[in-house]
């Protein structure tokens, strides 16, 4: 159902409990209360005080090769998104930021292009006539872009992709929050467990599973990124010398990210992320005296797999868990939420044999 509004009766659990307002969490209960369930979200922290608060905001497919259950978990979320968050938007009266602006990704020499043209072939074939994936030449390319903000091609040629998507993680979060609470959920700092619980708690979720099983499950990775002063709206994102550059709504570019699997402070902006800044202005001339505005650090939830973690609790009867969105959280969020509340409300496992949590524990 890629975005659709029809509900379906509750069969298994009538209340639910979320723990953790990120941007699993929040699509967990946003899911189940379309179905009818009464929801709360608990976080002491409120919406998006962690990894979801981020800035950068890129929905970007993996590439459409070596085609595997994940990838194609994300095409279908990735295709739900836009009537996703419309909904949300129609729910909360705020926006969300989203936009399928599409991506371009220079091309570094002809083994590249050549690469990447097999990669069209692919994504005709895999993402269903749903987006394209093509190889387009300078003209094409600066014609989608204001002046300055192509970033340079050895090869002279650049991905394409219509499948690709923004959004703006701190005003989605904020928007999803406003739209549960309108339709009778709540997001509350502290309040006991009632119904079908669902752990969806990032990096300290990871760490609580690797202690209760007594392996590790997965960590945090930590991430910088910055907001850059340029208006480039409407244009594609872009990913260039490993440096996502997406152009938000309100006329600011975010950059980003590192990932720093070793680190003392999971939220201090240190020197790690100037490389990225200056990766992303020798990339793109535009950018090359833009203002920095804002920077900012999280930690990201890793799972040992690299797919999310899905799935009951293993010996907590009613306990469930959502966890592991890494760097592609807010593109798997609409799916994730829907095949949850399969699972919670329903008792239909939809969840993909890679994502299973008894599967990493196995």
């Amino acid at each position: 159902m890629a975005g659709g509004t029809a509900r379906t009766t509750v069969r298994g659990a009538e209340t639910v409990t979320v723990r953790g307002a990120g941007i699993f969490g929040l699509s967990c209960a946003w899911a189940c209360l379309r179905r009818g369930a009464r929801v709360v979200v608990v976080d002491r922290h409120g919406p998006g005080a962690g990894a979801s608060g981020g800035i950068v905001g890129a929905l970007a497919p993996h590439v459409p090769e070596q085609w595997n259950e994940k990838k194609a978990f994300q095409l279908d979320s990735l295709l739900m998104a836009e009537g996703f968050w419309a909904e949300v938007e129609a729910a909360s009266g705020l926006s969300a930021g989203y936009a399928r602006t599409g991506r371009l990704q220079p091309l570094a020499d002809a083994a590249a292009a050549e690469r990447a043209r097999d990669r069209a072939a692919g994504a005709a074939a895999l993402w269903r006539g749903a987006a394209a994936w093509e190889v387009v030449d300078r003209d094409r390319a600066a014609a989608l872009v204001p002046t300055g903000f192509l970033p340079d091609s050895g090869a002279g040629l650049w991905v394409l992709d219509t499948l690709s998507a923004l959004m703006h993680p701190r005003r989605a979060v904020a928007a999803l929050a406003a739209a549960m609470t309108a339709r009778g959920g709540a997001v509350v700092a502290e309040a006991p467990d009632r119904g079908a619980v669902i752990h969806a708690t990032g990096a300290a979720g990871l760490a609580e599973l690797s202690q209760a099983f007594g392996r590790s499950l997965g960590a945090g990775v930590k991430g910088q990124a910055a907001v850059l002063g340029l208006d480039a709206r409407g244009a594609p994102q872009l990913f260039c010398d490993g440096v996502h550059v997406v152009p938000h709504g309100d006329g600011t570019v975010a950059v980003g990210s590192t990932s720093e699997r070793a680190f003392s402070d999971g939220v201090a902006v240190d020197a790690a992320l100037e490389p990225v800044i200056a990766a992303a202005r020798a990339a793109v001339p535009a950018l090359r005296d833009a203002p920095v505005l804002e920077r900012w650090a999280g930690v990201r939830p890793r799972a040992r797999s690299r797919a999310p973690v899905l799935g009951a609790w293993p010996g907590r009867a009613g306990h469930h868990v959502a966890n592991g969105g890494f760097k592609i959280g807010f593109g798997m969020a609409p799916k994730v939420g829907e095949a949850m509340a399969d699972l919670v409300l329903e008792g239909r496992d939809t969840i993909p044999e890679g994502f299973r949590l008894d599967s990493l524990l196995g």
